[in-house]
């Protein structure tokens, strides 16, 4: 796939199909999409290895970083880690740690306002 939008569009339909069987097996939607989100974020971090690899074209990196934005900052470490994937690029990792602490600070806030 050429298009960062493509990446977007699948990532974004495995989603949906992963959160919504997810939701019919009993797990709240919420829950369901972020899984999905994570499992779709994981394999375009395997995909992308796969295509630098193999001299492909590449899945963007701001399409990367924004499905780590949207909920996928776990299925993205994982894939780095498990595929050896972006972990020597200091700039890639400079903006998702970025992403990481955002998300961090955001939930904590989030737990904090709710009392918990």
């Amino acid at each position: 796939m050429r298009s960062g939008w493509a990446v977007i569009l699948a990532a974004g339909v495995l989603t949906a199909v992963v959160g919504l069987g997810l939701a019919l097996a009993g797990l709240p939607i919420l829950r369901g999409l972020f899984v999905g989100v994570n499992v779709a974020t994981f394999l375009c971090y395997g995909r992308d290895k796969y295509l630098a690899r193999v001299g492909g074209w590449r899945i963007p990196e701001a399409t990367l970083h924004l499905l780590a934005a949207v909920g996928g900052t776990p299925g993205a470490f994982v894939g780095q880690v498990l595929f050896r994937h972006k972990t020597r690029d200091r700039r890639f990792r400079r903006v998702f740690l970025a992403i990481a602490v955002v998300q961090v600070i955001v939930l904590t806030v989030a737990r904090h306002l709710r009392g918990g």
